[in-house]
C-alpha cells in the first residue's frame, strides 16, 4: 500500500474484506468499535488513493488537498482517541477498564490538540521516495509524536487480552521501523502497515468465538 493509487485501492479492498469478516464475528456491542478498525483502515487507504490521483495530476490539486485533509483527520485527529476507546469498551471488567482511563485522557487531549492544529495550520502534501509526505507544522514535533504513540499503542499493552498486546507490539514495531527508515513519510507509511496488522484483529475474533461474549461487569 501507500506507494501508488492502485496499491491503495487494492489494499483498501483487501482490508474491507477482512473488516467485513471480522464484523460477522462480533457477539456484543462493546466489541463493535474494535472490530470496526479494519473497515476504518480500509476507508482510510481508499481516501489516500484519491490523494495519489490528485498528486499525479489525474485529478485536480483541490481533490488531493481535500482528500489529504480527510486522511489526516483520521490518521492524526481521530485515531489517538478511537483506539484506546475501542480497547476500553472491549475490556470485560471494571479494573481492566480503569487501567485504560489514562490512555483515554491522553488520547482525548491529543485528539483535541491535533484537530485544532489541522484547522489552524495549512496542510502540505508532496511525494518523496514513492511515499506521500503529510506536513502540519503544529503536529510535526516530538512531543506530539510521543503522546500519539502512547495513546495509540499504550492501552493495548495493558489489556488482559493477549491478542490486544500482540496487536500493540506489532504496531509499535512497525512504528519504530518507519521512524528509522522513512520518518518523513511517517503518517502515510505507519497507517498503511498498521492496517496490515488488522489481520491480527481478524485472527483474534475468529479464534475467540467460544470465549466471547465476555460477562461484562
Amino acid at each position: 500500500m501507500c506507494f501508488s493509487a492502485t496499491a491503495n485501492f487494492v489494499g483498501s479492498a483487501g482490508l474491507a474484506a477482512i473488516g467485513v469478516v471480522t464484523l460477522t464475528k462480533v457477539k456484543h456491542r462493546r466489541e463493535l468499535l474494535f472490530a470496526t478498525l479494519p473497515v476504518l483502515f480500509a476507508v482510510h487507504q481508499f481516501i489516500e488513493g484519491f490523494v495519489w490521483l490528485g498528486l499525479d495530476g489525474i485529478l485536480s490539486p483541490k481533490v488531493a488537498h481535500d482528500m489529504g485533509a480527510a486522511f489526516m483527520l483520521y490518521a492524526q485527529g481521530l485515531l489517538p482517541f478511537l483506539l484506546p476507546l475501542s480497547v476500553f469498551l472491549f475490556e470485560a471488567d471494571a479494573p481492566s477498564r480503569k487501567r485504560m482511563r489514562p490512555f483515554l485522557v491522553i488520547g482525548g487531549a491529543t485528539t483535541l490538540y491535533i484537530l485544532w492544529a489541522l484547522t489552524a495550520y495549512p496542510l502540505e502534501l508532496y511525494v518523496k521516495g514513492d511515499s506521500i509526505v503529510y506536513i502540519n507544522q503544529a503536529t510535526n514535533n516530538t512531543a506530539v509524536a510521543v503522546l500519539y504513540v502512547i495513546a495509540t499503542c499504550g492501552s493495548l499493552f495493558f489489556s488482559k487480552i493477549r491478542m490486544m498486546v500482540i496487536f500493540g507490539a506489532a504496531n509499535l514495531v512497525i512504528l519504530l521501523v518507519v521512524m528509522e527508515f522513512k520518518r518523513y513519510a511517517f503518517t502515510s507509511l505507519w497507517c498503511a502497515y498498521a492496517a496490515i496488522a488488522s489481520l491480527i484483529i481478524l485472527v483474534y475474533f475468529w479464534r475467540s468465538m467460544e470465549e466471547r461474549p465476555f460477562v461484562y461487569a
